[in-house]
């Protein structure tokens, strides 16, 4: 949903100061059951032994799909925008977002 969709329905969004710096995170975990899925965005930095769940984002199915179309719909705008983004060559578990390539770390 763009801005303007968004003022459209009168939705308001408050973002508090403590939470509108974000969380870096460069990994990804997805698991799911049959009534949510579970998304941990954790931060893995080169030379340390483990990654460190930054933030947990609960989702009903129904709100895991619509993240996935609007996440296809903002990266078809971006890559319009400022060309394809390259994906490195990775051998990952498909439910897990890696952020180093083949051979890096």
């Amino acid at each position: 949903m763009n801005e303007n969709e968004q003022k459209q329905q009168g939705l308001q969004i408050e973002l508090a100061p403590d939470k509108a710096q974000g969380e870096y995170a460069n990994f990804a975990i997805i698991t799911h059951s049959s009534s949510e899925f579970i998304v941990d965005f954790a931060r893995m930095l080169p030379g340390l032994p483990k990654a460190q769940v930054r933030s947990r984002v609960i989702l009903a199915p129904e709100h895991a799909k619509r993240l996935l179309g609007a996440l296809q719909e903002n990266i078809m705008r971006y890559e319009h925008q400022f060309g394809q983004i390259k994906m490195p060559e990775q051998q990952q578990a498909p439910r897990t977002i890696a952020p180093f390539g083949k051979g890096e770390a």
